[in-house]
């Protein structure tokens, strides 16, 4: 089929060298390959150097995992309710507020937690952190639980203090300073799987909410 108009021209387009080969007189092109397979191979001893970090601190993390579970176990009295990313898979909803889930079976990704020193409770396999919803660094009562990157900084979220958590010695997870405590919702209801419960997890202020539903519990389960 023939093209109708005018051939369009392209501009020429000419690579500045990097810094670190300005010198190099390449006299031919075994020469130009030869370099060429050299960068490639520096780049992706680079890349892979990276990644293979990025793996070892996240092994490492998943090491200490556990799930944060609910001590009364509600209408759940076979296994509980657990922490939980809304999703499974490559279909992980880090968009939706974080639920109270049946505990799972071992350990899944989406339940796995670590409580970190600084406060944080950490889902070390996707790099994220439990963080409150809220404005100005500050949250009210009702507020949801969100899967957001840990010190994440950007536009209308400065999410450090709001992924900050003390567990107090009464069980409860406060949010540090602010008098507000996580806590499953009174009703809950079936998941995708049938055979699976759900409940809404939420801020509420500590001193009026029902200890059987804002108590908590770092588990390690049976493999």
């Amino acid at each position: 089929m023939a093209v109708r108009g005018p051939v369009p021209s392209f501009p020429v387009l000419h690579m500045q060298r990097p810094a670190f080969l300005r010198g190099f007189k390449l006299t031919g092109k075994s020469e130009v390959r030869h370099l060429l397979r050299i960068c490639t191979k520096v780049m992706l001893l680079i890349t892979w150097g990276s990644v293979a970090t990025v793996m070892h601190a996240n092994a490492a993390q998943l090491e200490r995992a556990g799930h944060l579970r609910l001590v009364d176990d509600l209408d759940r009295p076979q296994d509980g309710y657990c922490l939980d990313i809304l999703g499974s898979g490559p279909y992980v909803r880090f968009d939706m507020p974080l639920t109270a889930h049946n505990c799972k079976p071992g350990l899944y990704e989406d339940e796995a937690v670590v409580l970190e020193p600084s406060g944080r409770i950490l889902f070390p396999a996707y790099g994220v952190c439990a963080t409150v919803a809220g404005i100005n660094k500050r949250a009210l009562a009702g507020a949801a639980v969100m899967p957001r990157s840990c010190g994440e900084k950007t536009p209308f979220l400065d999410a450090d203090s709001l992924q900050r958590f003390l567990h107090r010695t009464d069980g409860r997870i406060e949010l540090a300073g602010s008098g507000l405590c996580m806590t499953v919702g009174d009703t809950s209801d079936s998941t995708f799987e049938a055979t699976h419960r759900w409940r809404t997890l939420f801020m509420q202020k500590c001193d009026i909410a029902p200890l059987s539903h804002s108590r908590w519990k770092f588990v390690i389960p049976d493999s």
